[in-house]
């Protein structure tokens, strides 16, 4: 399956923005069942400065600096990706219980284990309170299997919670969306993560986009679709298998990887410091179209 993701943000000033420095995780990974087809990043308007890394998680960053008077900045990322499924069944090949998943990577000194150790720890936006470690353990019995007591999780989380996109902002407290059972796709990757943790397992925050579907009968709209969140959880065995808690399914052919760290935090799509500017909107718009 290929995919183009279109991802353009649109800021407009009441006043006039003198300087503006922003650094984006728009380009999608090349990983697992993933391949990156082509990627390009169009900034309106022209820059003075440019440039591009790998950062710490191995996500691929743009830096990028407007030196000129602007009341609007609009970044707009597109990119071609392919998903080959073929790759994606490691969930059915691993039969590693949970305990034994948490003193393999607690006592085996492998790379892959010792990489996976830094998604153990409390990170700035997922700190797990006993409520939420008490809320996680009763998915996570003795001698059951890392698969299942992790599905069973997202399954309560999508059960238990509900979806509410006017409820939380970015820097809502984790325990603010626990307490009042109600957040967005990030609020419940975030929840999952900690969890994990909780339990002593390695988790990390994913960011991509989901292809969205159009009523039965109807076109489907432009700029409907959205950046989007889950989780994966490390199994010694099999790597990092991938859950979707918001729509409480495995993420497979329609759920497109941008960037992994230990939590939204680490990979904001877009973020920056202007300098004037007044007050300011932001409007989002995605489409992920099958070519």
């Amino acid at each position: 399956m290929k995919y183009r993701i279109t991802h353009r943000t649109a800021y407009s000033y009441t006043r006039q923005v003198t300087l503006c420095q922003n650094e984006t995780h728009l380009t999608p990974r090349s990983c697992g069942m993933q391949t990156v087809l082509q990627h390009k990043l169009l900034i309106e308007p022209q820059t003075a400065a440019y440039s591009e890394r790998v950062d710490f998680f191995g996500n691929h960053v743009a830096y990028f600096a407007v030196q000129q008077p602007h009341t609007v900045l609009v970044v707009t990322a597109i990119s071609e990706v392919e998903l080959d499924t073929d790759n994606g069944q490691l969930h059915f090949q691993s039969n590693t219980c949970w305990e034994d998943a948490v003193k393999r990577i607690r006592d085996q000194l492998t790379p892959a284990n010792l990489e996976a150790r830094q998604y153990l720890l409390d990170s700035p936006m997922v700190k797990a309170s006993a409520d939420i470690a008490d809320y996680a353990a009763v998915s996570f019995p003795r001698r059951r299997p890392l698969v299942d007591a992790v599905h069973d999780l997202m399954e309560r989380i999508h059960s238990d919670f509900t979806y509410d996109p006017g409820f939380t902002e970015i820097a809502t407290p984790l325990q603010h969306v626990f307490e009042h059972r109600r957040g967005v796709c990030q609020d419940f990757a975030h929840l999952a993560i900690a969890c994990l943790r909780s339990q002593g397992l390695a988790a990390r925050y994913i960011s991509g986009y989901l292809e969205t579907q159009p009523p039965p009968g109807q076109e489907k709209l432009q700029g409907t679709d959205a950046s989007h969140a889950w989780f994966a959880v490390y199994d010694p065995d099999v790597g990092w298998l991938d859950f979707d808690p918001t729509n409480n399914k495995i993420p497979m052919d329609q759920h497109i990887t941008t960037a992994w760290g230990r939590d939204y935090a680490d990979i904001t799509p877009l973020k920056g410091i202007i300098f004037g500017g007044g007050k300011h909107k932001a409007r989002v718009g995605v489409d992920v179209e099958r070519i």
